[in-house]
């Protein structure tokens, strides 16, 4: 019976650590077959820190909607 007590309060931990490893070899194999040879950088530019290179254009990303707000006055 206390055999059967240890395993069962053990157990919950034993799955927490098995399912944090496949999460991370799981995000490791994901990075690795991303296809993306330039990791890109960043580099100041008078006072601006901005990110170069990389796989991810401007283009590539959608646009943010405009919608109209009727209760506070917002000039982008």
């Amino acid at each position: 019976m206390a055999l059967a007590a240890r395993v069962t309060a053990v157990l919950p931990l034993v799955g927490a650590v098995v399912t944090a490893v496949a999460l991370t070899g799981a995000a490791f194999f994901t990075v690795a077959h991303a296809g993306c040879a330039d990791t890109g950088r960043f580099v100041e530019r008078d006072g601006v820190v901005e990110f170069v290179g990389g796989c991810v254009d401007g283009h590539d990303l959608p646009a943010v909607p405009r919608v109209e707000n009727a209760r506070y006055d917002f000039k982008p």
